[in-house]
């Protein structure tokens, strides 16, 4: 009996293996070897290069031999293998549906006939794919698969929507069979592409079985029933795709009822179902992030779904009611920080992105509240105790996120404060404008405190930003307040006789003045604070003001201002500036070289 090339060097192999094993149990025992073996061992060694195959043995290929990996198919056995194969049965499909368009225009095959033919090619096609896939083609088998099932709807659709040979009912029930049997085809196979096809068709079937009624109930329950199917498959399979391809069918058919079919009579089931739906593809991403993968899918999922769900809301409960829409909106953020909750515990890294998506998504929830039911100054305030809020929860549970989240808000306060509200103060001082711009002014100021107890240097940065915004609200809260003092004391020049006009002028030459004197009291309180602080920042914060005092007097009030208040001007700077310059020169403090303390006054 002869011996194959390939068995006789699976026994040397076998050889080797089990000498070099009982030479590691002899090392370990302590055991000499002996001579046999190492003549064994020089004979195993020189067994190594494989002798010529015995005689009518077949001889294999070099690659083959030295235990290296078969050469790769070349593309001509690519091409009449795998190509030429699949142009072929596409030949032949398309010259049977040649053949029986031919057969259907002569009137040969009856409706019935071509709907039985139909549903019998996609069976058997589906069938016939099954011994490809045996055989390895897995790719051809799929093919085939998708090919027999697309045939299957579109028979069954024909059924229904152009022979009137079934009711709706019995189509229906059908499509799901086609879609179920595709579902778990693809479960048994483990064939991503198959789920696909089958959610497709699952998604396709009211819209192949519509007769443009309102059938909402009918239509949403069944988009619910196949999401949570789809969410059953991501379940046991690591499929993220379907999730997604899930997602975007639901919105679809979702927006299309909508902008045909709804008013405010059908709220309360709408809004239901959206909330049904939001929930499967809230859990969605915390099922997927069970298995292995990239976490990308997921946490767009997560904040896509978050977003689509609250515009949802918006558009049909603000036409109802702002209140309402704020409950919302709330609601919905109470549900995120209680997703944030429920998965602090965690320490992947997708489930820390999926969780500071959810934390982002509360807050900019909570965010778009205010400004949903506020209205006014009570916006601005608004965002400003929010941020109050988040930096005192982030500086207690030392999150960093938190805190930018506050920043953020923060900004927002300052921004619309500054850019877009319009004030109309009844009174000076005690007024919605001096509160305002002094609760931003206290929120900045804890902010700065906040920030500059953080290491790094990125911190200190946005600690001396907010100080230096700090003292720019203040300044210009302050000078609102004079601004409006001699408002009130000079109307508009027409309303003015001739002969006031000197008064006037007097008025606006006072209000200049005063500009210049509360800056230099300004600076000067910053310099008093940069002393006894011992702040070399806050006292070049003081040193700035003054240089621009400084500029304003002799450029501006030179020119501009009556003698009296020019003297008055360069008498109180001069005596501002040297009084600055002697307690440098006594040394009251430590100079910025000597100071060892931060440069904030915290």
């Amino acid at each position: 009996m002869e011996i194959s090339q390939r068995d006789f060097e699976r026994l040397l192999e076998e050889i080797r293996d089990l000498t070099a094993r009982v030479r590691q149990l002899e090392q370990l025992a302590g055991i000499s070897e002996p001579a046999s073996l190492n003549a064994a061992h020089a004979s195993s060694e020189a067994l190594k290069s494989p002798p010529s195959p015995p005689p009518g043995s077949p001889a294999l290929p070099s690659s083959r031999r030295a235990g290296l990996p078969p050469p790769a198919v070349d593309l001509e056995a690519r091409i009449g293998s795998h190509w030429l194969n699949r142009i072929g049965i596409a030949a032949v499909l398309v010259g049977v549906s040649f053949f029986l368009n031919y057969a259907f225009e002569n009137n040969w095959i009856g409706a019935a006939g071509r709907v039985a033919i139909g549903l019998v090619a996609g069976i058997l096609l589906v069938i016939w794919s099954e011994r490809f896939r045996l055989r390895g083609y897995e790719i051809f088998s799929f093919t085939l698969k998708a090919l027999g099932i697309g045939v299957l709807y579109l028979s069954l659709w024909a059924s229904f929507q152009v022979y009137h040979l079934l009711p709706s009912g019995m189509v229906f029930a059908a499509m799901i069979i086609v879609t179920g049997v595709t579902a778990a085809l693809a479960v048994v196979e483990n064939a991503e592409i198959l789920a696909a096809f089958a959610i497709a068709g699952g998604f396709a079937t009211p819209v192949l079985l519509s007769t443009a009624e309102n059938r909402e109930i009918v239509l949403f329950a069944y988009l619910a029933l196949l999401d949570l199917a789809i969410l059953s498959l991501t379940i046991v399979k690591p499929w993220r795709r379907i999730a997604v391809l899930g997602f975007v069918g639901t919105l679809v058919l979702y927006v299309v009822w909508y902008l045909e079919f709804y008013d405010r009579t059908k709220l309360a089931p709408t809004l239901f179902f959206a909330t049904l739906f939001f929930a499967i593809f809230a859990a969605a991403p915390l099922v997927l992030l069970r298995h292995p993968g990239h976490p990308a899918v997921p946490v767009v999922l997560a904040f896509a779904n978050g977003v689509t769900f609250f515009f949802q809301g918006y558009v049909m409960l603000m036409a109802k009611s702002a209140n309402a829409m704020a409950w919302f909106s709330l609601l919905l953020a109470a549900v995120y920080l209680g997703l944030v909750r429920s998965s602090s515990g965690r320490s992947r890294s997708g489930e820390q992105d999926l969780r500071l998506v959810h934390l982002a998504l509360a807050i900019g929830l909570i965010t778009v509240t205010i400004p949903i039911r506020m209205e006014g100054h009570a916006i601005s305030i608004g965002w400003l105790v929010e941020s109050a809020a988040l930096l005192w929860v982030g500086g207690r549970i030392q999150s960093d996120v938190l805190n930018w989240f506050a920043l953020s808000a923060l900004a927002l306060g300052v921004a619309r404060l500054l850019f877009w509200e319009d004030f109309l103060p009844a009174q000076l001082v005690f007024n919605s404008r001096m509160a305002s711009y002094g609760a931003a002014a206290a929120v900045l100021g804890f902010a700065a405190y906040e920030t500059a107890k953080k290491q790094g240097a990125v911190w200190k940065r946005v600690a001396a930003i907010a100080l230096v915004a700090l003292n720019v609200l203040a300044l210009r809260a302050l000078s609102l307040e004079v601004a409006d003092y001699y408002a009130r004391q000079i109307p508009a020049p027409k309303l003015w006789p001739p002969e006031m006009a000197s008064s006037r002028r007097g008025l606006l030459i006072a209000r200049d003045f005063s500009y210049s004197a509360l800056w230099m009291a300004y600076g000067a309180m910053l310099m008093v604070i940069g002393f006894w602080r011992a702040s070399a920042f806050v006292r070049w914060l003081a040193l700035v003001l003054i240089a621009v005092t400084t500029l304003k007097v002799f450029v501006h009030d030179t020119s501009q201002l009556d003698r009296i208040y020019r003297i008055l001007s360069f008498v109180v700077l001069g005596a501002l500036l040297l009084a600055i310059s002697f307690a440098y020169q006594r040394n009251w403090i430590r100079l910025p070289s000597s100071e060892k303390s931060s440069p904030l006054p915290m």
